[in-house]
């Protein structure tokens, strides 16, 4: 299984009152790993309804163990958990750079949707393909 990696610096307006990562900018970093993932596969994100994809989201979860502050450098790994013939699940987990103990974990799971019809359509084979090799065992 490949893990995916990604880094994200925390920007100021990420954080909240009390200094800290506010809880729904985790699903916009999870968002982020996923963008330079596709992009790592040689998928424009530009350009994915173009290329038969559109994976609007269908469950997402998010659980925070540890803060994490403005300036912070987090690692995010990413990985296929699961491929079906509409859908794909990703799990992430952030950590601090450098560090071991996980700051907050979570999951997507998106459907591909035919964008006009707004129903879920197969994934296209060449983006299964693609994802094959980051499938977790």
């Amino acid at each position: 299984m490949a893990v995916f990696k990604t880094t994200y610096r925390v920007t100021w307006s990420d954080t909240d009152a009390a200094e800290v990562v506010h809880h729904s900018n985790y699903f916009r970093i999870f968002e982020r790993a996923e963008e330079e993932f596709y992009e790592h596969l040689g998928f424009s994100i530009d350009r994915l309804a173009e290329q038969g994809l559109w994976l609007p989201r269908i469950e997402v979860c998010c659980k925070y163990k540890a803060p994490s502050r403005f300036g912070d450098v987090l690692e995010i790994s990413m990985v296929l958990e699961d491929l079906q013939r509409k859908t794909v699940k990703y799990s992430f987990k952030v950590r601090k750079q450098g560090a071991e103990a996980i700051l907050a974990e979570g999951y997507v799971v998106a459907a591909n949707a035919d964008k006009e019809l707004g129903i879920a359509i197969d994934i296209p084979q060449e983006f299964v393909d693609r994802l094959k090799k980051f499938m977790k065992r």
